[in-house]
């Protein structure tokens, strides 16, 4: 019985290995991936900011989805991202005026200020684009996140694609550490869903309205 019980503990171990590996390599994989085509809008995961000034990560992304908008990739830029205790501003809001330098007009410009996750900010985008008939959308963010955010926005009834950035500071060693970070989220968001593993315990349900 012992012996059994031994065996069977093996065999799940070795399958959880097999599990992680896979998600793993295709973490991996989707980071060098790069889908970039027409679409509705351009949907920007935030990063840190200091007092309305972008931090080198975040400003990576930012370039990116300007020369995405300037190659007419789409007409609107959503860009997403609440506040930490202490800013004074969001992350959408320095965005917003840092793509205003960069030439894109705020007739362009959405901005998504209540997510405090990735989950969250791409959950309110995506109720507002929804209902307005766009489910098309580019998401940009660093390499590492593209299987996650992809998963996500399957999850929430969007048909995306990804489009990272490739002018992040992160990278080397840092880089691996956050490709398995997201080897974990991805692992596990496949099992038990990716808004259960950010803590939400319902759905987005409410009309959201982009900060002006």
């Amino acid at each position: 019985m012992i012996r059994l019980a031994v065996k069977l503990t093996a065999g799940a171990l070795a399958l959880l290995l097999l599990y992680v590996g896979v998600t793993y390599v295709q973490v991996w994989q989707a980071s060098h991936r790069d889908q970039a085509q027409r679409a509705d809008a351009i949907v920007v995961f935030g990063a840190a900011q200091y007092n309305g000034t972008p931090s080198p990560v975040l400003r990576a992304r930012l370039d990116h989805a300007a020369d995405l908008y300037d190659r007419d990739v789409a007409d609107l830029v959503f860009v997403t991202g609440g506040s930490q205790p202490g800013d004074r501003t969001t992350e959408a809001s320095a965005s917003a005026a840092y793509l205003k330098r960069k030439g894109v007009p705020e007739s362009a410009l959405l901005r998504e200020v209540s997510g405090r996750t990735s989950w969250q900010s791409l959950a309110f985008a995506a109720l507002y684009l929804k209902q307005r008939g766009k489910t098309d959308v580019v998401l940009v963010s660093d390499p590492f996140h593209n299987a996650r955010i992809a998963a996500m926005a399957d999850e929430l009834g969007l048909n995306a694609y990804v489009s990272p950035t490739r002018t992040s500071p992160i990278g080397g060693g840092e880089e691996q550490r956050f490709l398995v970070k997201e080897t974990v989220a991805v692992a596990l968001g496949r099992i038990v869903g990716f808004r259960k593993l950010s803590g939400i315990k319902k759905g987005v349900s409410r009309q959201i309205t982009p900060d002006p």
